[in-house]
């Protein structure tokens, strides 16, 4: 059985065997021709954005931001493949990728193309998401309104009970699920136009992701959506043989508190591995008052929510049948929930420490991505407009508050010496 939060210490082998450069499952273990590969890796949504020649493209800040991340010893970037709808909506990325079913703005698919080449110069690893539960790129909101079920609710107007509410009728919603389907089958199934090859040649890509967050959002839909992640992972799987398949669920709290749930979606043989999130501001687990003062409290809910999973999952697969876990989604707020870059962030470098032990420590984990990384970017108001330059909180969220700057010094510390820690 894999070893359980602050149980027994692990080593990997060092960077990669040449021998392949896809990412490969055994029995519970990434691994990168015959060296095992675990990673302190960062939650990039905006990448292939940043990556365009268009609207909202800096190649010369992409640049520079990979470039800060592998010195860090990031190698593993979690990716947005989507953005769908109207331009100009509220708390919604802009551009959009695809305006209309299968209408895609190629500037940016091309500039997607650009951050693959990018990240294969550097050996580094995407695991790349195509489709959102959540309204901030479209996702199940945008295709259940071209479906005909109405206008998409904007939680920001409604409030979020109105918006679960409607979204939890996309698993149930036949043409909204088709139209996400052929989105997932135009990008998995697509040629680079930089380098000529098919996606699915590329060393670039560690995985690819059903959805960010994707739930049922109703306990009589949790059916429908185990049988549409079947059915997704089946439609990558079809279409590329070469990469991972992950669903992109924050496990219990994703799932309408029904573990048993996550278990059975990820012991799905087309499911490469498990994927956890954890946001303790969010769930309640500590309060705006109370950030550094509950930050035990915090790691400990982190520690018996990352064991639940790990133990469940183990018992479901049983011994030579494991499938590694990653928590590719965390985040801690800043002290007093400050935006600015440079704002004190002892709470956060806390919880990054304990979640980085997991990794390098315990082996209870076999990845974790921070959400995340802001990089060289600074904000120019509270929630993100039009022309600002992206961080790692998306459009609807306070910018700088998750996010992680090259100007926070003790945090990226922090991730420095655990990637340093991992290659020993």
């Amino acid at each position: 059985m894999a070893a359980l939060v602050a149980v027994s210490a692990c080593k990997t082998t060092d960077k990669m065997d040449k021998t392949s450069d896809f990412v490969t499952v055994e029995n519970g273990e990434f691994m990168i021709g015959d060296s095992a590969y675990r990673y302190i890796g960062a939650n990039f949504w905006y990448g292939a954005i940043l990556a365009s020649e268009g609207e909202g493209g800096d190649r010369n800040r992409l640049a520079a931001e990979l470039d800060s991340l592998s010195a860090l010893g990031i190698d593993n970037l979690r990716i947005l493949v989507g953005g769908d709808g109207k331009e100009g909506l509220a708390s919604h990325i802009s551009p959009v990728l695809q305006k209309q079913p299968g209408e895609y703005n190629d500037t940016l698919l091309q500039g997607l193309d650009f951050l693959l080449t990018e990240l294969e110069k550097r050996d580094m690893k995407a695991v790349l998401y195509l489709n959102n539960a959540w309204e901030w790129s479209g996702g199940f909101s945008t295709y259940l309104e071209w479906a005909g079920a109405g206008e998409a609710v904007n939680p920001a107007d409604a409030g979020y009970p109105a918006y679960m509410e409607y979204a939890s009728q996309f698993v149930v919603n036949d043409s909204a699920m088709d139209m996400a389907d052929r989105h997932l089958r135009n990008i998995v199934g697509r040629t680079n136009s930089i380098t000529g090859k098919p996606y699915s040649e590329s060393p670039a890509i560690m995985a690819w992701q059903i959805a960010n967050e994707p739930r049922a959002f109703k306990p009589e839909h949790k059916e429908n959506l185990l049988k549409w992640i079947a059915r997704s992972a089946r439609s990558i799987k079809e279409l590329d043989s070469n990469h991972l398949v992950s669903v992109g669920s924050e496990g219990l709290w994703g799932c309408e508190n029904d573990l048993d749930l996550w278990t059975r979606i990820h012991t799905n043989p087309d499911i490469d591995y498990g994927t956890i999130h954890v946001w303790p501001y969010n769930w309640s687990w500590v309060k705006e008052e109370t950030l550094t003062d509950s930050l035990p409290a915090a790691c400990r809910n982190a520690a018996q929510y990352i064991n639940a999973h790990r133990e469940s999952l183990d018992k479901a697969l049983g011994e030579g049948n494991l499938k590694p876990i990653v928590l590719e989604e965390f985040g801690y707020p800043r002290d007093n929930m400050a935006y600015a870059p440079g704002s004190p962030v002892s709470g956060r470098d806390g919880f990054y420490t304990f979640i980085f032990d997991e990794v390098v420590g315990s082996g209870a984990l076999n990845g974790v991505n921070f959400w995340g990384w802001g990089g060289l970017a600074v904000p120019q108001h509270d929630t993100w407009q039009a022309g600002d330059p992206y961080t790692g909180d998306p459009a609807q969220e306070a910018q700088g508050l998750n996010s992680v700057f090259m100007s926070d010094e003790s945090t990226v510390d922090i991730i420095r010496q655990a990637a340093k820690r991992l290659r020993k």
